[in-house]
């Protein structure tokens, strides 16, 4: 007759590996997990910044090759190949004559930097926006975050001005450094504070309309983002020519007020190039504010319906 023999309990057990009784105590001795708005904010943040971290080559690549080519093309090209040539005629020759001949170099400072705090704001916040609602369904993950909705809206603003921010401040070398032989852009900070005030609330506007256009846009037709808005933003948001440049055209120099990438374009314009004519700045630091009120406001609203929904 054949005896069996049962293997003794802790045989069966892997050598090391924590008994039933011992994880039943770590269980019971954790502490309890006490999540705050500030706690889950900051937590969010850092998965921004980690993934924003993953894609610093894509990122940098992004945000430095638009201002590059301009600066490379109207501050180096142009210059060479027409000699004493500046500016290239055009819209370009009545800025000049309306800042008392500068080169363009110094013109595309606060314009290409405007120019990048909004394409950088718009695309950090639309395009991840439109593949959180859509395919991927990521968006449902962070809605069960122990926070209101709006709350997650409002970091996702915050992290598209930081990247925004970040933009800018990559292009400002590049559009001092990059240029011709005598063709140096005359540049001087006037107001430290105030330039870091335009950059921030520039930054959170830009962000903020990214917020609204990504909950309003059919998935299916975002190549009409760059048609219908960021072209026609940059083409009249006083980037390459100063506003008051288009006092000839009275009736276009009203209708690109309702521009946010102007208010931006004239702000950095009168700390970063004072001799060019700019807007008053009051009337500046009102659109910029009251942009990122108004678009903040109504891209809450719709990021709140479109979750829920």
């Amino acid at each position: 007759m054949t005896t069996i023999r049962e293997a003794p309990p802790q045989a069966a057990e892997q050598a090391g590996a924590p008994s039933a009784a011992e994880i039943a105590a770590l269980i019971a001795e954790a502490p309890t997990p006490r999540p705050t708005l500030l706690r889950t904010f900051n937590a969010m943040m850092a998965r921004e910044f980690r993934v924003l971290r993953r894609n610093a080559i894509a990122t940098f690549t992004r945000a430095v090759m638009q201002p590059l080519l301009f600066v490379f093309v109207f501050a180096y090209v142009f210059p060479k190949i027409g000699g004493g040539f500046n500016l290239g005629g055009g819209a370009a020759a009545a800025g000049a004559a309306a800042a008392g001949g500068v080169n363009f170099a110094t013109i595309l400072v606060p314009g290409l930097m405007a120019s990048m705090l909004l394409m950088q704001g718009i695309m950090a916040v639309t395009f991840p926006l439109v593949m959180e609602f859509s395919w991927q369904r990521t968006i449902e993950d962070r809605a069960l975050a122990p926070v209101p909705i709006r709350v997650l809206a409002i970091q996702k603003i915050v992290a598209g001005a930081v990247q925004s921010f970040i933009g800018a401040v990559i292009v400002f070398p590049i559009v001092l450094l990059v240029h011709a032989s005598g063709q140096a852009p005359h540049v001087h900070v006037t107001n430290w504070a105030l330039f870091a005030l335009i950059l921030v609330f520039a930054s959170l506007l830009t962000s903020a309309l990214g917020l609204l256009l990504g909950t309003i846009m059919d998935p299916r037709k975002m190549q009409m983002l760059f048609a219908v808005i960021l072209l026609p933003a940059t083409m009249l948001g006083c980037v390459y020519y100063p506003w008051a440049a288009l006092h000839h055209i009275r009736w276009l120099q009203i209708a690109v007020l309702i521009n946010p990438m102007v208010y931006m374009s004239e702000g950095l314009r009168a700390v970063l190039t004072p001799a060019l004519p700019h807007m008053p700045m009051w009337a500046v630091l009102t659109a910029l504010l009251g942009g990122t009120v108004v678009f903040g406001y109504l891209g809450t609203r719709t990021f709140t319906k479109r979750v829920l929904n």
